[in-house]
């Protein structure tokens, strides 16, 4: 279990990635994202999560610049998006990612959302991007147990990290279980369901009991889970306090009360129905 915001997983090829990043969806390119990333990397984060569709690869790559921190030491994920998807356009699109970031690798490439019809392809140039040393894991975002079943049937290289939306009203246990036994890494996108389980009461009553923000509970619940976690926030004094859950451990107790918040509900967009 992670007990330093440097503490990693490793990945079933071996690759280690860290079990705590910053996300940053809807952090606008230029000084608003490149400040966030400088923040994350001065308050020990070592692991950026973005996205073609975020539109701010570009300011994340001058914020790694400007952080001065090795390249080797940062993990750096990004993904195509579903325009993109089929096998030549994925190649095109994850070579005008890298150009934006100006990296010569990303550490992980991810298929954004199951596009059907095209996520086989895309996989497909996943694996040739891993083989060819240009991406060091490859993975899937949003993908439901048939989607990773259908992908394990036939491919040459099963996905290392599946990013989905995962917090305390949304424990996907079945799909926990099912990347466990598959050796897929689960990551949490939203941990904190867009700031909606804040107030919940009975998170509140555990942050009081531990003296920290009903934020870090939920954090460190997700950790407590096994599950890689990255909360967004462009704020310094929020992704510096978002960090602030390696100093404490909640109970069994306490995590099956979060456990028991689940009513399977998502704030984003369903796998099965998205557009």
């Amino acid at each position: 279990m992670p007990t330093h915001i440097a503490d990693i997983t490793t990945l079933h090829n071996g690759v280690k990635m860290p079990w705590f990043g910053l996300g940053v969806y809807k952090a606008q390119e230029g000084e608003e994202v490149i400040s966030a990333v400088k923040s994350a990397i001065q308050s020990g984060y070592r692991h950026i999560d973005t996205a073609a569709l975020y539109k701010n690869e570009e300011g994340v790559g001058q914020g790694i610049r400007e952080a001065g921190i090795p390249r080797e030491e940062l993990f750096i994920t990004t993904k195509v998006w579903n325009d993109d998807q089929g096998y030549e356009n994925t190649l095109k699109a994850f070579d005008e990612s890298l150009t934006k970031l100006g990296l010569e690798y990303v550490d992980l490439y991810l298929i954004h959302w199951p596009v059907k019809g095209l996520y086989k392809e895309t996989w497909k140039a996943l694996e040739s991007l891993y083989e060819s040393g240009k991406v060091r894991a490859i993975g899937v975002s949003n993908f439901l147990i048939h989607h990773l079943e259908d992908l394990l049937s036939d491919c040459k290289i099963k996905p290392m990290v599946n990013q989905v939306e995962f917090h305390p009203w949304l424990t996907q246990e079945d799909l926990q279980a099912f990347c466990k036994e598959n050796s897929i890494q689960l990551e949490a996108w939203s941990p904190l369901a867009r700031g909606q389980l804040l107030d919940h009461p009975t998170i509140v009553d555990i942050a009081e009991k531990y003296n920290k923000s009903t934020a870090q509970i939920i954090l460190r619940w997700d950790l407590q889970h096994e599950v890689i976690t990255i909360p967004k926030s462009v704020k310094p004094e929020r992704i510096k306090q978002n960090a602030e859950v390696f100093d404490f451990e909640l109970s069994t107790e306490d995590m099956e009360a979060l456990d028991a918040i689940n009513e399977n509900k998502r704030t984003g967009m369903d796998p099965r129905s998205f557009d």
